[in-house]
């Protein structure tokens, strides 16, 4: 269990603690959801700096599945106790940014930290905004529905960037 409850929650297991909150990110008391995706742009760069560009790309998408499928897990663990879409819940973010991040590996690796800024700026705006659906997929209840409007976040942001790369004399 852990100290990192407010006054009335049941304890929370760590371990699901620790993945929901992305490592602690989603304790940070002003904008949880912006250190979430800091953190989780933070890790993309990290692993894209030491990854080989052909091996990138899968494991990336292996790592979403991944913790999406943790990221589901986690949250219906601390919901629990914190109730439903927690702002402490950030794991959500970090895959929604990992999302986006895939249009990256097409880039150069000068070019994929203005990439890693671009994926951060229109990933925090479709997860602020909600356009397109989002809100909809945001206001069900559970889980599952608390990974889905991020991970759709992140697929509105991916075309963007992809779209923006296609343009002649465009360089993220």
């Amino acid at each position: 269990m852990n100290s990192h409850k407010r006054p009335g929650e049941k304890p929370v297991p760590r371990v699901p603690m620790l993945i929901a909150t992305a490592l602690g990110a989603g304790l940070c008391p002003k904008a949880p959801g912006t250190a979430g995706t800091a953190a989780g742009v933070l890790v993309w760069l990290v692993v894209a700096s030491l990854v080989p560009i052909e091996a990138l790309e899968w494991l990336m998408l292996s790592l979403i599945c991944l913790f999406t499928i943790l990221g589901i897990w986690s949250t219906a663990v601390v919901s629990l106790s914190w109730g439903d879409d927690p702002s402490r819940v950030v794991i959500d973010e970090v895959v929604g940014v990992w999302v986006a991040l895939m249009a990256a590996p097409a880039y150069e690796l000068e070019n994929r930290v203005w990439m890693a800024l671009a994926a951060f700026v229109l990933f925090r705006f479709f997860d602020i905004v909600k356009p397109l659906g989002i809100k909809r997929l945001d206001r069900k209840q559970g889980a599952l529905w608390v990974m889905a409007d991020d991970i759709v976040a992140g697929i509105y942001s991916l075309v963007v960037l992809l779209a923006v790369g296609l343009c002649p004399g465009w360089i993220i």
